[in-house]
This record gives C-alpha cells, sequence and structure tokens, in this order.
C-alpha cells in the first residue's frame, strides 16, 4: 500500500527515474535483509560496491570524479526511498560516506587525494568516514583537541574521536584535527587512512537507533600521515566543516519525510485490517484524523526539505537557515508520527518481529544528529536578527 503523494514543483522526470530506481535497490537488497543486520549491527561491506554500482553513492559531485552531477534534490530523493528498507542504519553508514566523508573531499581537496580516496568511494570500493565529535566536544565543535603538528613533512596526530559512524571499518577518515592555536581558527582537515600505525578502534558503540551503522570510537597515537594529506588549507578545517553541515542536515530532514511515508503506509495498512469493537481501526473517526495530521506534517516537512535542497544547490545564503528549519521541523515532526504509529500498534508495537519499534528508536536521535535542535534554534534566532 502506498500513500498519495503531492506532485512537487521542485522535482523533475529525471528525479523521478532515480526514485524508482533506488526504491527496486530497496527492495531487491535491503529490506529482505533488514532485520538481520539490525540484530548484527552491520550491514555488508559488498552493499557499498553495489550502491556504488548504481551510482548512489557520488550522485551530487562531478562526473570528472565518478559522479552523478547531479543536485541536492537527488540527495533527497535518495534519502527518502533508502529509509524505507526498515532498516534507518543501512541508510545512515551509506549517507555518512557519500554526503558526510566526502562532501569536504570534493570541494576543497586537489586531484590527488580524490583520486586516491574520493573517487573509489564514490565506487563503493573503499568506506568514508567523518571524523569530527571527541568525548568532550560534540556540537562544541571549536573545542576539539585531537592535534596535528608538524614534523617535516609529516603530522603527528593524536587524540581521539566519538561516535563516528563508519569508523569501526572504515578505509579512512576525513579527520578534524587542531594543527594551530585554539579556537576555530586553529582547526584543519585531513584525510587519515585507518591502516595507519598507532591508530585503534576502541568499543563498538550499542547504540539505542539506527542499529545497523557500525558507531564506535577511535585512538590515535603519534599517527604519522603525510602533509599533502591536508584537505585544502591550514588553520580552514572549520570553515569547511561549517560549510558542509547543509548537506548533513538536509540528509536527517530527507531522512524523515521517507520515514513519515514508510510508517504512514505501515500505518493505514494495520488499521484497515485490525478491527476493534467491530470495526477497523480506521473507521473511528480519531484515527482518520490523526493520519490526516500526520500527513501533513509529512507534506510539510518535504516542502521545507525540498526548499532548502534547492537553495543549498544554488548557493543562496539563505541555504542555512532553511536547511535548519528543515531539520528542527524534521526531527520534531517525524519522532511525532513514529510516535502515533506505535500506539495505533497496541501491543504488537512493542514486538520486535515489526519494523514499528525500529523506526521509533531511530529517529529518537534526529534531534541530536548533524546539529542538535537547541542549535538549530539558535542558527535560526542568528539569521532572523541579521534579516
Amino acid at each position: 500500500m502506498s500513500v498519495a503523494r503531492f506532485p512537487s514543483v521542485y522535482l523533475s522526470d529525471e528525479h523521478a527515474t532515480l526514485r524508482a530506481s533506488v526504491a527496486r535497490f530497496v527492495d531487491e537488497e535491503i529490506r529482505p535483509n533488514a532485520e538481520a543486520w539490525e540484530a548484527a549491527g552491520e550491514f555488508p561491506r559488498e552493499l557499498y560496491r553495489k550502491a556504488g554500482d548504481m551510482g548512489l553513492l557520488g550522485v551530487r559531485y562531478p562526473e570528472r570524479f565518478g559522479g552523478g552531477g547531479l543536485d541536492f534534490l537527488s540527495t533527497c530523493v535518495i534519502c527518502e526511498e533508502l529509509v524505507k528498507g526498515d532498516s534507518v542504519g543501512t541508510a545512515v553508514g551509506l549517507l555518512a560516506q557519500s554526503e558526510f566523508a566526502l562532501s569536504a573531499l570534493a570541494d576543497e581537496a586537489n586531484d590527488e587525494l580524490i583520486e586516491t580516496w574520493l573517487a573509489p568511494a564514490v565506487r563503493g570500493e573503499k568506506i568514508g568516514a567523518i571524523g569530527v565529535s571527541e568525548p568532550a566536544a560534540g556540537s562544541d565543535v571549536a573545542s576539539i583537541k585531537t592535534t596535528a603538528r608538524r614534523d617535516g613533512d609529516e603530522y603527528v596526530i593524536s587524540g581521539s574521536k566519538t561516535y563516528i559512524t563508519n569508523g569501526p571499518r572504515a578505509d579512512f577518515i576525513t579527520l578534524a584535527v587542531r594543527t594551530g592555536e585554539a579556537g576555530a581558527r586553529g582547526i584543519s582537515l585531513v584525510v587519515f587512512p585507518t591502516d595507519t600505525p598507532g591508530f585503534s578502534v576502541g568499543k563498538r558503540l550499542d547504540k539505542l537507533g539506527s542499529r545497523a551503522s557500525d558507531t564506535g570510537e577511535l585512538y590515535f597515537d603519534e599517527c604519522r600521515i603525510p602533509t599533502s594529506n591536508l584537505i585544502g588549507e591550514e588553520g580552514k578545517g572549520m570553515h569547511y566543516i561549517l560549510s558542509h553541515f547543509g548537506g548533513e542536515r538536509l540528509v536527517i530532514a530527507a531522512f524523515a519525510v521517507g520515514i513519515m511515508e514508510r510508517l504512514i503506509e505501515i500505518g493505514i495498512e494495520h488499521a484497515t485490517q485490525r478491527e476493534a469493537f467491530g470495526s477497523p481501526l480506521m473507521g473511528f473517526q480519531t484515527w482518520r484524523h490523526r493520519f490526516a495530521e500526520m500527513a501533513t506534517r509529512c507534506e510539510a516537512t518535504r516542502a521545507l526539505t525540498y526548499q532548502a535542497a534547492r537553495l543549498l544547490s544554488d548557493g543562496e545564503p539563505a541555504g542555512e537557515m532553511a536547511v535548519s528549519m528543515a531539520k528542527l521541523h524534521a526531527a520534531e515532526a517525524v519522532q511525532n508520527v513514529a510516535a502515533e504509529v506505535l500506539q495505533l500498534h497496541g501491543g504488537y508495537g512493542q514486538i520486535e518481529e515489526s519494523p514499528v519499534p525500529r523506526y521509533y528508536r531511530d529517529v529518537a536521535g534526529f534531534s541530536i544528529g548533524a546539529g542538535t535542535s537547541e542549535i538549530m534554534r539558535e542558527i535560526i534566532s542568528r539569521q532572523l536578527v541579521r534579516a
């Protein structure tokens, strides 16, 4: 059963073709395996290769890098469909590579780094992660302490990172390090190969949601990498991180749209089949109206998200505010819909054989990842004052 979706003025026939292709990929490769992958805490490495073969890992990057040369709206379409596979963690693992780990490389790195790391990652041959968060530096990125001191033509890196999606099995990390003074101006980005001596993975983190994405603690003990692995310019890492947060936040918002659509589909199917007091649940006005509210939340989120995607693709300054609004609204909307559909399922909504409790757990982190809702409100309020 599918839910009616409004035609969008933002999407083209090309986007519709992409959506159908990703939906088939989900039906064939993800949904049949979702329960097993969630239980295992990871999905097979081969899925990166399959996604790369379909062009899903570089849809937004230039064709000369092996990408599709498309736009942020294409990223939204991919996100919406991937999360309908009943394993949000799988979608998170794939997008943590394509949008989080690779975006700064695509925009700021030199040709050698792009050829060595980005191009193979777009093909799904290498796995990438973004390494920013630390035990004492989450939202406060400027406080990171992992250091990279110069020693001739090498950086010597020491420190730790945590909550790193793809970290336990990444081939490389787009790593935020401190190369200079305290504060934002002392931060740089480097490509860190994980076969570097002195690197180790701590414990894999047992998460509430997105359980099929491997997430871990990473440690760096006097690790030496070439200074040529610097992305862009030294001391501009904070600028690169902030300028690419928009793409990460858009991913969360688009995930929320896809999850709401999937949950509403599951909910309507259940409500038309499940009877109470001699009538299907859908026969009760209270549930019909709650579905109306859920569908409205979904469409409102989609409209905000697509507008943000268009502004980001066009490089408009308003894109930062728009994507912050989209993510803020999306996190609250999807958590509401997940709670409603869980309530609709009653006792069955507590049973792990249903994807409903899985989605309920998965969306709990949407108000935290890629910038908390508190940070989103601060960004929006600052933009309002400037306007």
